[in-house]
């Protein structure tokens, strides 16, 4: 009867930490969404609201660790009771770090907003951030599933937004060229590009980590990724995410 209600209390516990999950996933997908709007349309008041709407996904990854932490404590739980702990927090932590490039992306929009536009270059990074946050989606919705083919889709996708990074980056290259008065812009425009393809790769990690959740293995095959450039242009101070 004790070990019952050990159990029953692990259980309770742990939804509500998902739940926690489930509410920062909601809050990286608009990030995400509303970073990329707020370029195509120029907008920096939603660039800003982007970019304060973080902490709430900082302080919701802080709430999740600490729970986890105190859960792994209290409950000590062996077996796949601990694989799924510890796959929550490393889900939290990749949502986070997804949140901080969409901040960081809109940050560039503020400036960018005051500079001459590239043309299609804003449509073509919506078109790339829309499929990471489809991306996102589905990777959250095999989290709660427990579904090892969804997770696996996700991973594969990610070549699709590594390809269309490697093109932006070209494309920006030859507006560079072609007139030298677009290399702002363009160096902006590919700091947001590369902070959207490294958002594709923490969602990809996320699907490795239901993987694991589910087979009790990380995936043994490399994640599929898209020829890179030879060469890449520098990526700034804050490329990194952390602001």
């Amino acid at each position: 009867m004790i070990d019952q209600h050990i159990a029953s209390a692990f259980d309770r516990d742990l939804e509500e930490i998902q739940a926690h999950v489930m509410k920062m996933g909601g809050l990286v997908e608009t990030a995400i969404r509303d970073g990329a709007k707020s370029l195509k349309r120029r907008d920096e008041e939603l660039a800003d609201a982007v970019r304060k709407a973080d902490k709430k996904i900082d302080a919701l990854d802080t709430q999740i660790q600490e729970e986890c932490a105190r859960l792994l404590a209290l409950r000590q739980p062996i077996a796949s009771d601990l694989r799924t702990v510890l796959t929550v927090m490393r889900i939290a932590a990749n949502l986070e770090r997804v949140g901080d490039y969409a901040k960081n992306m809109a940050k560039r929009t503020s400036v960018l907003v005051h500079m001459q536009p590239i043309d299609g270059a804003s449509g073509a990074i919506k078109r790339m951030a829309v499929e990471v946050q489809l991306m996102l989606s589905d990777v959250l919705d095999a989290y709660i599933r427990r579904d090892v083919d969804l997770a696996q889709d996700v991973r594969h996708r990610d070549i699709e937004v590594d390809q269309m990074y490697n093109a932006l980056f070209r494309e920006f290259l030859t507006f560079m060229m072609e007139d030298p008065r677009n290399i702002s812009s363009c160096m902006h425009l590919h700091f947001i590009a590369k902070n959207i393809e490294r958002m594709g790769d923490h969602v990809t990690s996320i699907a490795d980590q239901v993987i694991y959740l589910v087979t009790g293995d990380m995936p043994e095959e490399a994640r599929p990724k898209g020829n890179a450039p030879n060469y890449e242009l520098p990526t700034g101070g804050d490329d990194g995410a952390r602001s």
